[in-house]
């Protein structure tokens, strides 16, 4: 409407110029006030226009603008961790795969470099703690009181990048600024990204769990979801809870066997996945993959049976009772965990933690164990069980039972069976 006036004025300035014959001068200073006021009302919609879109990204929360000097800041910092343990990286073992993915030795020896700074720095190997946890532990509990801050959290990746997070709390909305280090093709130091995204929830634990859900694009932006959850462990386990973890229930976890995700003793059996449990039970015992290829007509009956014995209180006759057996061939059936046989869930990619140890009277040990999940639900407990183990003298052990606390197995997916009788 402003634009069709302003038309309507010029044509009628041109007409009553050229019935007068007035002075050139004066339509050309009225015309060009008017385009003038034209091209001042259009800027005007395109500033309206882009303060629009900048207010909307800002609801969004993700791909914020970075204020210029906290750019240079923040990739200044990352490269400058990353020259700190580039000898480290020079030295280490890279193997000849085009990705490459350190050595946890590696790994450790470059954070406790970076731990010399006095800052926080975190690795991606399971069970591992933060160094130098102390400033992000204070900084979560003072949010939780109100009190704005910020902490700077350094992450040491698999392929010796570092990433540099810095948590921002206003007093009301928590942001992170990530910076990404990557290593160039000769070895030298550079940043692949950085952002700046607002973290729509968060909590910190009484375990010492940091988790938080970061703002990401949302249907109809996007047709698949994007999930924006992330934890970082900030109170460190102890040694004998970081041992347990690994020995007993970290090569088992929530996928493809049910041995910790559903209720069982040792006088009641029926129910474990034994033909699911083999493959996982072979790869604690050998320190290997279970190759299939090697079994085509399936697992011989002694080979199976004894691993499984080794492991569980159970005998060869109640084996073949519960397991998949081929009488015929004397074979336990075994086929690949996939989408024919198995619905991915979520709480499927948990990782078994041990929080306590518990000694029995009777010479067993009960883990209490939480299903620490990473993806979508982000929850740092979302069963809590209990697991009964008998060590002998040289150091092996068997599963005795175990028990989902606080009807937790109502909160999980049914376990899908991958074969059945």
């Amino acid at each position: 409407m402003v634009l069709k006036k302003m038309n309507i004025l010029l044509i009628t300035a041109f007409l009553i110029g050229c019935c007068v014959c007035a002075c050139g001068k004066e339509d050309s200073i009225t015309s060009e006030t008017l385009e003038k006021d034209t091209e001042e009302v259009s800027s005007t919609e395109e500033t309206k226009s882009a303060e629009e879109e900048a207010t909307e990204q800002w609801e969004k929360g993700y791909n914020l603008p970075v204020d210029e000097q906290e750019a240079v800041e923040a990739e200044n910092d990352c490269i400058e961790m990353m020259e700190r343990i580039s000898d480290i990286y020079g030295d280490a073992d890279k193997g000849a795969a085009s990705n490459v993915v350190l050595e946890d030795e590696t790994i450790f020896k470059m954070q406790k470099k970076i731990m010399e700074t006095g800052c926080p720095v975190a690795t991606l190997v399971l069970y591992s703690n933060m160094g130098n946890y102390e400033n992000v532990d204070k900084f979560l509990n003072e949010c939780m009181d109100g009190k704005s801050g910020a902490v700077v959290i350094y992450e040491i990746y698999d392929d010796g990048g570092v990433g540099r997070m810095k948590f921002i709390f206003d007093g009301t909305d928590m942001y992170i600024v990530s910076t990404r280090g990557v290593w160039n093709d000769n070895n030298t130091p550079g940043t692949s990204y950085i952002s700046y995204t607002r973290i729509k929830e968060w909590k910190y634990t009484g375990k010492g769990w940091f988790c938080y859900e970061l703002c990401v694009p949302e249907y109809p932006e996007v047709t698949e979801m994007v999930d924006g959850s992330c934890l970082i462990r900030v109170k460190p386990m102890t040694e004998e809870q970081r041992e347990m973890s690994e020995k007993c229930v970290r090569g088992l976890g929530y996928q493809g066997n049910n041995l910790l995700c559903s209720n069982w003793d040792t006088e009641h059996m029926e129910e474990l996945d034994y033909n699911g449990i083999y493959e996982y039970l072979y790869a604690m015992k050998y320190q290997e993959k279970f190759n299939s290829e090697n079994y085509p007509n399936g697992i011989p009956k002694e080979e199976f049976e004894n691993l499984i014995m080794e492991y569980l209180p159970v005998t060869a006759e109640q084996i073949r009772e519960y397991a998949v057996f081929d009488e015929e061939n004397q074979t336990y059936a075994w086929v690949r965990l996939g989408c024919l046989n198995y619905a991915p869930t979520f709480f499927g990619t948990s990782l078994p933690e041990v929080i306590d140890i518990r000694e029995n009277g009777d010479g067993t040990i009960t883990l209490t164990v939480d299903a620490v999940c990473d993806m979508v639900i982000c929850d740092d407990a979302v069963i809590t069980h209990e697991l009964t183990i008998r060590f002998a003298e040289d150091g092996s052990f068997q599963y005795l039972g175990n028990e989902i606390l606080n009807d937790g197995i109502m909160q999980i997916p049914d376990y899908q069976y991958r074969i059945k009788n």
